[in-house]
């Protein structure tokens, strides 16, 4: 019948996908960004106004925006959600006053509303077509006979009742943003764009004792896409160059993936994770040897991912494997193993407690480093059935010990099911050097009961 009409399929998973890259690309005019499915984004853009000039210009300046990307787009501003889109999608008006929201409402269909197609028939079935038609009416037969949704809806557009906006994304709690006459491509532009944001957060972070521990750039380029680089630190941080130092290895990382096409037309730096920062004295204090190692995890996590750059952490287990965990470097948690005495410092995992009471054992120092799973060997040959090996086998190959130490025995967890058998821990050393760490799973006291030969494990190495 339309020779010229082309048809599509409908693909609701690209139009949402669509409809998320939109309102993402809308945080350059306000943090607070929502869906409306299906076709609408709203933006609260309350104390955003005076940054573009007012009201009218920052909508003309979006719709601008919008239609240069190529899509039909129709924008509305009012005090209420209801009020702004129900204008949006059904009236010429582009600005709705505060407390002139009936006016506005009242001729517009009840289709405005966002109320259920089945509402909207029912009432249309009894005459009510127009918002101005229920406004008046007794509430109590509305609600028996539709429902308290109708009701809810028209409160919420009226003003009479509040209405959450769940935004895309959490609001950061300090922000700075640029925007550019002409947009910025090169990476130096970028770098120097981030001091002149950190060192406005920075003043900002200062007044109320805060840091920065995670932030977050968002890159807005002029064909509408948003390049976003988050970065973290180790301790909270507000100064400038240490952020810019930050992003000057996430950016040599990411490498080709920032692409500016033809350029970016505003900067965000957003602290998306503050936490207290006293001001600290140094020079007295002995803090410089961790500031230095706290900034080299910074740019080694910043260069190679945060959960690349890892510290063991000590857990209040006797277990070997179950002793310590591996977390990310910049990650900050309480010791678990014994807590720290006083004067010792923080963020060590409960490793200078773990050592103190190892050594006040008289007990030899672990691997730093375990297999990921102790693995068996064979061929195992010892004097005394409680002794150390003087000959085993591991991986085909036979090791012919010299040197033993040991045992450091480890009772199996007996109030768990898993628990396992006790274990006798050996250090040794064969003719060529070489140090393992290995244990015997069970003990001959035992095999009565088990009637079980205990087995042997390899469970790390030495240096």
């Amino acid at each position: 019948m339309h020779p010229a009409l082309t048809a599509m399929p409908e693909d609701q998973a690209a139009d949402a996908h669509l409809l998320d890259t939109i309102a993402d690309w809308c945080q350059r005019y306000t943090p607070l960004v929502a869906i409306d499915p299906p076709d609408g984004i709203l933006l609260d853009i309350g104390g955003c106004v005076h940054l573009f000039g007012g009201e009218a210009k920052l909508r003309d300046d979006l719709l601008a925006r919008m239609r240069s990307f190529g899509f039909a787009a129709h924008a509305a501003i009012a005090t209420t959600i209801g009020a702004a889109s129900a204008a949006a999608r059904f009236s010429d008006t582009t600005i709705i006053a505060a407390g002139q929201e009936r006016d506005a409402l009242t001729p517009l269909p009840l289709s405005a509303l966002r109320l259920p197609d089945e509402i909207v028939a029912a009432l249309a079935r009894l005459g009510l077509k127009r918002i101005g038609d229920i406004i008046d009416l007794p509430r109590a037969p509305l609600v028996a006979r539709f429902g308290v949704e109708l009701l809810r809806q028209l409160d919420r557009a009226l003003g009479r009742e509040d209405e959450p906006l769940s935004p895309l994304l959490p609001v950061a709690p300090y922000v700075a943003d640029k925007s550019f006459h002409e947009p910025i491509a090169r990476e130096e532009d970028v770098l120097a764009t981030v001091t002149r944001l950190a060192a406005r957060l920075e003043r900002t972070l200062a007044a109320r004792g805060d840091g920065a521990r995670r932030l977050e750039l968002a890159l807005f380029r002029t064909d509408g896409a948003v390049k976003r680089i988050a970065a973290g630190t180790s301790r909270p941080t507000r100064d400038p160059q240490a952020i810019r130092a930050l992003f000057v290895e996430r950016l040599a990382a990411l490498g080709d993936e920032i692409d500016p096409g033809f350029g970016f037309d505003l900067a965000r730096l957003s602290v998306t994770v503050a936490e207290p920062c006293p001001d600290e004295q140094i020079g007295l204090g002995g803090h410089e040897d961790q500031a230095e190692l706290d900034r080299l995890v910074d740019r080694l996590s910043a260069r190679l991912g945060r959960r690349r750059v890892s510290r063991l952490v000590a857990h209040d287990s006797h277990i070997p494997e179950l002793a310590a965990v591996a977390l990310p470097a910049q990650t900050q948690t309480p010791p678990p193993f014994p807590p720290p005495l006083a004067g010792e410092g923080k963020g060590g995992g409960g490793w200078d407690a773990f050592r103190r009471f190892r050594a006040e054992a008289a007990l030899s120092p672990r691997p730093l480093r375990l297999l990921a799973k102790p693995e068996p060997i064979a061929d195992v040959f010892a004097l005394v059935p409680d002794g150390p090996p003087v000959r085993f086998r591991w991986r085909r190959a036979l090791h012919e010990v010299v040197a033993a130490e040991g045992p450091e025995r480890i009772e199996g967890a007996w109030w768990s099911e898993d628990g396992g058998p006790a274990r006798d821990y050996f250090r040794v050393e064969d003719k060529a050097g070489l140090r393992f760490w290995l244990f015997r799973a069970g003990l001959y006291r035992d095999m009565p009961r088990s009637l079980s030969v205990p087995c042997w494990f390899l469970h790390g190495m030495y240096a």
